[in-house]
């Protein structure tokens, strides 16, 4: 993979690649200057220009401005990685078959985990809003089969239907219990509900009229 060629251009593109990721476009010049402290869109422009050399990125013109380009099969592993996301089509968001493919994360959200210990979920609504777990929010977790009371989990319950919330075991059912007082807290004989992983990050979509 190709690697920027200095310190200053590396964190220009680690953030153009982090904002991507979490929002779905890019970064304005000006976004990317406030990010790294800097007051001229000039100097911005010039890193971006030599990324753009390195094959690394792309401008294009769009309605009078610029935008950018990233080119994602060149970007340095080191700077992002895929996990295998969960979602539901939005006509089916009542019920219906989860739909598996691959999500673009940066790979500092990892942490000390590997792409294939953690997954994405996108939260089909707004059972989890007190905890701050919002509708179409992404949810990263870490696989594992177990979870200890209280934590945040997804589960699979009969074979078909993924569920986020916060896990209980009272005896010999499990409850899932949301985090908003408008949800009623499901209850499973606890054979019927397979722990699927733990809450570990979230990301968050911002509309651009939030900018």
């Amino acid at each position: 993979m190709m690697q920027p060629r200095t310190k200053r251009q590396k964190d220009v593109l680690d953030f153009i690649t982090r904002y991507v990721t979490r929002n779905g476009y890019e970064p304005s010049y000006q976004q990317i200057a406030r990010q790294l402290g800097v007051s001229s869109k000039a100097g911005i422009a010039r890193h971006i220009e030599a990324l753009e050399t390195q094959g690394l990125i792309s401008r294009r013109r769009e309605n009078g401005s610029f935008g950018l380009e990233l080119h994602m099969q060149n970007v340095s592993s080191d700077a992002v990685c895929k996990i295998e996301f969960f979602d539901l089509p939005p006509d089916c968001r009542a019920g219906g078959m989860w739909q598996r493919s691959e999500l673009a994360i940066p790979t500092f959200m990892l942490g000390a985990l590997s792409p294939d210990d953690v997954f994405a979920f996108k939260t089909p609504d707004d059972s989890m809003a007190d905890k701050h777990i919002c509708e179409d929010d992404i949810v990263l977790l870490e696989r594992r089969s177990y979870a200890r009371r209280g934590e945040i989990v997804v589960v699979m319950a009969d074979n078909n239907r993924m569920l986020l919330g916060q896990f209980f075991q009272q005896g010999t059912e499990t409850e899932i219990r949301p985090a908003n007082p408008d949800y009623e807290t499901v209850i499973f004989r606890a054979d019927r509900v397979v722990v699927q992983g733990i809450m570990r990050g979230m990301l968050r979509p911002i509309a651009a009229q939030d900018l």
